[in-house]
């Protein structure tokens, strides 16, 4: 039996080992796994036999176009969703952080997007799309613009998405601003007030400065699930037409249950894992900077 002295000298070990175990099993497995299998030219066409091919499912994939085009669409997808998210998002908790008739409402429906399944978000805005009937080209229309093909046309595609992505998940960055900017402190807003600060002074040498780390943050965990974003654009537009839509994500879902090679869908993957640490490493370095 275990003594109870030596569970009371260890608790600090025993509590938190169930959760750094299921860590280990749930997260640290699976990327060591995916690292290896990057390793082999595993594929399960062939009988399944697992193979070590040294570096050269990397060097395959590096080499082909798709995955750089890919890699291209990633980064575009990304940037240009978190940036406007971020924008709108501290807008509207700047907004929001006032108070007006209607505010617990507005922040009810603020929630809805967030909640919604990605899927069921992907299926209702294909309708909202629909070149024939969908109510996206019926406005555009009344206002005088042509219709647009939106997810169905390769120009239109990844903006039609971004658009959905800004939709979904501005809420969150506005929620996020707005536990930011109750946790300010008043004492730099009684010495702005004192010293005939105007609004727009106040908002921009008091308010951003103090709420940047928090924004920051904000932008680093939108970051990262942007760049894993699947399903959503999976539901949408499978990554077509064509390749007009496929992101590392949806390449490497493609070459693992398509195409059946694991191998070169494990290096794809790992390259997606090595740009998320880049991503979220240089905006950290960024929130250190807002901090300082």
């Amino acid at each position: 039996m275990i003594r109870a002295g030596f569970v009371e000298r260890h608790l600090k070990i025993i509590f938190p080992l169930p959760a750094v175990l299921f860590i280990v099993v749930m997260m640290v497995f699976p990327v060591i796994y995916t690292i290896m299998l990057s390793f082999s030219n595993w594929n399960l066409t062939t009988g399944g036999a697992f193979a070590w091919a040294g570096l050269r499912s990397y060097v395959r994939i590096f080499k082909e176009p798709r995955f750089l085009d890919a890699s291209k669409r990633t980064f575009m997808f990304t940037g240009a969703a978190v940036v406007i998210e971020t924008v709108l998002g501290t807008a509207l908790a700047l907004i929001l952080n006032r108070a007006f008739r209607g505010k617990g409402l507005v922040k009810l429906l603020l929630l809805l997007p967030l909640v919604a399944t990605p899927v069921a978000v992907g299926i209702v805005w294909n309708l909202f799309y629909d070149p024939n009937i969908g109510l996206a080209n019926f406005v555009l229309t009344r206002f005088g613009f042509q219709k647009l093909e939106w997810v169905y046309a390769a120009n239109t595609v990844l903006p039609s998405l971004v658009l959905v992505d800004i939709w979904q998940w501005t809420p969150m960055i506005t929620l996020l601003a707005l536990a930011g900017l109750a946790s300010l402190s008043t004492e730099p807003y009684e010495s702005a007030q004192v010293d005939g600060a105007s609004k727009t002074q106040t908002l921009f040498y008091i308010t951003l400065p103090m709420l940047m780390p928090t924004i920051l943050t904000a932008m680093i965990l939108r970051s990262i699930d942007a760049l894993k974003t699947f399903d959503i654009i999976y539901a949408m537009s499978g990554g077509g037409p064509g390749y007009a839509s496929e992101t590392l994500n949806i390449m490497a879902f493609k070459y693992s249950f398509e195409y059946f090679k694991m191998g070169q869908a494990s290096v794809i993957l790992v390259a997606l894992f090595l740009i998320v640490l880049g991503f979220s490493a240089g905006i950290l370095k960024l929130r250190t900077w807002a901090e300082q």
